[in-house]
């Protein structure tokens, strides 16, 4: 264990570690469970485009309110799946480290340490701030909020702005959970880090 590994673990209790672990073991279950519930609306999404398509080029029946429904769906499923994507490690990354000699599993959680701590969870907490006066705006406008500017289209527009807030905080919580497992690695327990086990077996398979 290196110094900056002792410094940061030294003041660890094995009782704090224990509740370290369940924590972002508690995470990582909500983060799951949040994006297999999500993961049904791409089924949603899917059969409504299908009916829309159909009524529009068979029978000439369009419908604003479905067209808006559909993207709607589609941010829904794109932000409340961020979260389970991190968990995962499948979002989108270009890593030209991985593959080098220095790269150990200690060091890969001391960069995604970092990087979490001072990239990830600021960058949520902003989004979290700056959208707020956001959906807050669009709840206030009278007499029901807002809506639609197209005829027909839905009403209640800031509920899908308040998702926005509401995915930035899930991200953030499993922005927490990758966080407290590379200080896990980085005090010397082994616990699977699904990023540093996920990039050597693409490493592997190339």
């Amino acid at each position: 264990m290196g110094i900056g590994s002792t410094v940061i673990c030294v003041m660890t209790h094995p009782r704090s570690q224990s509740k370290i672990k369940k924590t972002y073991l508690a995470i990582d279950r909500f983060s799951e469970l949040s994006g297999r519930a999500v993961s049904w609306l791409v089924l949603a999404m899917t059969l409504l485009i299908a009916y829309d398509v159909i009524m529009r080029y068979f029978f000439q029946s369009g419908s604003v309110a479905l067209q808006e429904l559909e993207w709607h769906l589609f941010a829904l499923i794109f932000l409340f799946g961020a979260a389970y994507t991190l968990k995962h490690h499948d979002h989108v990354c270009v890593d030209i480290l991985m593959q080098r000699q220095f790269m150990t599993a200690k060091v890969h959680a001391w960069i995604y340490f970092l990087c979490t701590l001072f990239f990830l969870l600021p960058f949520c907490v902003l989004i979290i701030y700056s959208s707020w006066d956001y959906v807050a705006n669009s709840y206030n406008i009278l007499p029901s909020g807002e809506r639609s500017p197209d005829p027909g289209g839905l009403p209640y527009r800031y509920l899908l702005k308040a998702a926005i807030p509401t995915a930035f905080a899930l991200l953030f919580l499993q922005g927490v959970s990758l966080a407290l497992r590379s200080y896990a690695v980085i005090c010397g327990e082994e616990v699977a880090l699904p990023c540093y086990e996920n990039e050597l077996k693409h490493g592997e398979d190339s």
